[in-house]
């Protein structure tokens, strides 16, 4: 059987990917759980052939196209300092 911590961590990581895939949107962190969660379970087949089959599928249209860490940023997403008006 697999240790649960380390089932637990990894469920962890999955959810936060799927936090940095969707573009970072905060308040949906019971929903990336329970989606790592799904894709955690059914990648240690300890949940049922019918929602295997159904996370795989999406597992392969969700899957991101670099490999790698992300971070997302914070702050403004305009560039500080710089004025697209009329010069004086």
């Amino acid at each position: 059987m697999i240790d649960r911590e380390r089932l637990e961590e990894e469920i962890r990581q999955v959810a936060y990917e799927l936090y940095v895939k969707s573009g970072c949107i905060p308040g949906r962190d019971l929903d990336n759980w329970l989606e790592a969660e799904k894709i955690v379970m059914v990648k240690y087949r300890l949940i049922g052939q019918e929602e295997e089959s159904q996370t795989a599928e999406a597992e392969k249209e969700d899957k991101p196209k670099k490999r790698g860490r992300r971070v997302c940023k914070t702050g403004s997403a305009t560039k500080k300092g710089k004025s697209r008006g009329k010069k004086s």
